[in-house]
């Protein structure tokens, strides 16, 4: 197959009907290691937070990490899971350079967390049931690094580098359980779940999820079943997507691609696949082996993990407001439509503007500048709205010093410039640039006189009664007071000149 053997998505969608399998992997924000002491910081030299443990030197022995334990407890209970009373670890064995020990602690047929499920929101207010299969705990691989190579994947490589910093940092690993009755909606369902997962992750404060830098990743299973038919076709599992239109994309191209193998006849092979950010196509990884390939068994120098019922029901009761209820109450307090939220949502806004109403900035206030002058910085300059240089209490105050009139919005946004470009705050950009709105009743009544004087014409037809030709001396004063001059007040100088009702 290559990537040109496709059918349209209709045609794929008018023969067959798409299975999906979601697995995401979810690396949890503890300050140390599932199984030893060693930190889990960032961006440290290679192979400097290792230790015997997890570099699995004979004679190591691992300790279960309680933080990890508790984390996977509050997410199992989020997804409506249940709790097992009694589950432990189990080692999965296979050969890989990134594997020090030569197999993953991981849990097999005992997770701490199953038959749970995650209602998701798609675009147009429509709730799909996603039902989760398991949440189980596992630790991380290490980090292989392909060098000569063109593409940075071991093909064509000259030779690869091993940094196990990341080796045992903990994982919770989330199965779904098959997704049907998406049909034409599938990649769409599978991009909800993904997105409506990490807000819940982000929520329970569990981790970042930040998907660009491997916190959260999702494996996309995919296959095709005639209509009309009940077993499953083939699957494909396409690895480690990292963005949520990758997930989108991903099931897409596969939904594509096997339809294009079944119609010509062909056979499609279980495998891993790998996705390609530039053009959203999937290319062969390696043959996919069954679970029992893995030779798993109870991994013998770990106690099992029972959690006492009081304390899963303690977790229960301090789960914060969940993602979706949550951004429905907003929805109502703030007096938007449902599209406007998607927007916000979309944008990654929500926490932003709940921040900036929390600092005093009225709802409608900060919904204006976040999803617009700053939305637009953002996609100028490729960065989300929360790395922009800039804190929701500084919104708050641009937003203040509008509404005490000390700025109008053209002065508003030259403000906000001044911060992103590092000038300070809002009130010390404001001294710096000299932008505040221009209040002294003197210095205005004599730019009003100017612009009439000079614009003798319009100034008659607003005296006839042509009231709206007052914006063009408006505009004059604008001009003249270098656009901060109070707009309102302007025109009701202008009208009070010329003997005019407003």
């Amino acid at each position: 197959m290559t990537v040109t053997d496709l059918v349209s998505y209709e045609d794929a969608l008018a023969s067959y009907d798409p299975v999906m399998g979601l697995e995401v992997h979810v690396e949890l924000g503890t300050k140390t290691k599932m199984f030893c002491g060693c930190s889990t910081e960032l961006k440290q030299d290679a192979n400097s937070q290792t230790c015997p443990v997890c570099l699995g030197l004979p004679g190591a022995l691992p300790v279960v990490n309680e933080i990890g334990v508790e984390s996977a407890i509050k997410i199992g209970l989020a997804l409506n899971c249940e709790i097992a009373e009694w589950c432990r670890f189990a080692r999965k064995n296979y050969f890989y350079p990134d594997m020090p020990k030569n197999f993953q602690t991981s849990q097999y047929d005992e997770p701490i967390a199953y038959e749970g499920y995650l209602d998701v929101q798609l675009e147009d207010g429509e709730i799909f049931r996603v039902h989760i299969e398991r949440a189980h705990m596992e630790e991380d691989t290490g980090k292989s690094t392909h060098v000569g190579g063109a593409t940075g994947r071991i093909h064509g490589a000259s030779h690869s580098l091993l940094d196990y910093n990341r080796a045992g940092i903990p994982l919770i690993e989330i199965v779904t359980k098959p997704i049907e009755g998406a049909g034409a909606r599938a990649p769409e369902v599978a991009k909800a779940y993904v997105a409506e997962l990490r807000e819940l992750i982000k929520a329970l404060g569990v981790s970042e999820a930040r998907m660009e830098m491997g916190q959260m990743r999702c494996d996309v299973n995919l296959s095709l079943r005639p209509h009309g038919t009940e077993t499953f076709g083939t699957r494909s599992e396409t690895k480690n997507v990292n963005s949520l239109r990758s997930v989108e994309r991903a099931a897409r191209f596969e939904i594509q691609r096997h339809a294009a193998v079944l119609s010509s006849g062909g056979t499609i092979v279980q495998e891993t696949r790998h996705f390609h950010e530039e053009d959203g196509s999937t290319t062969a990884g390696r043959i996919k082996d069954n679970a029992e390939d893995y030779r798993y068994f109870p991994e013998p120098d770990l106690v099992p993990v029972a959690p006492a019922r009081a304390w899963v029901e303690e977790l229960r009761k301090g789960l914060p407001e969940l993602p979706r209820l949550r951004r429905a109450r907003l929805k109502e307090d703030w007096g938007v439509s449902e599209h406007d939220m998607q927007s916000i949502l979309n944008a990654g806004a929500v926490d932003l503007i709940v921040a900036t109403t929390d600092a005093g900035a009225p709802s409608d206030q900060a919904r204006k500048w976040w999803m617009g002058e700053l939305a637009r910085n953002a996609n100028e300059t490729g960065r989300g709205l929360d790395e922009l240089p800039i804190t929701p209490a500084q919104v708050a105050r641009v937003a203040a010093l509008v509404t005490s009139g000390d700025l109008n919005d053209k002065l508003a946004r030259q403000v906000i410039e001044g911060v992103l470009a590092g000038e300070g705050d809002p009130d010390t950009v404001v001294e710096k640039r000299g932008l505040k709105v221009v209040s002294d009743e003197g210095a205005l009544s004599a730019a009003v006189d100017e612009a009439i004087a000079g614009n003798a014409a319009i100034a008659d037809k607003i005296r006839g009664g042509k009231v709206a030709a007052a914006g063009a001396l408006v505009g004059a004063v604008m001009k003249a007071t270098r656009g901060q001059a109070d707009a309102a007040r302007v025109r009701e100088l202008i009208l009070e000149k010329l003997g005019v009702e407003g």
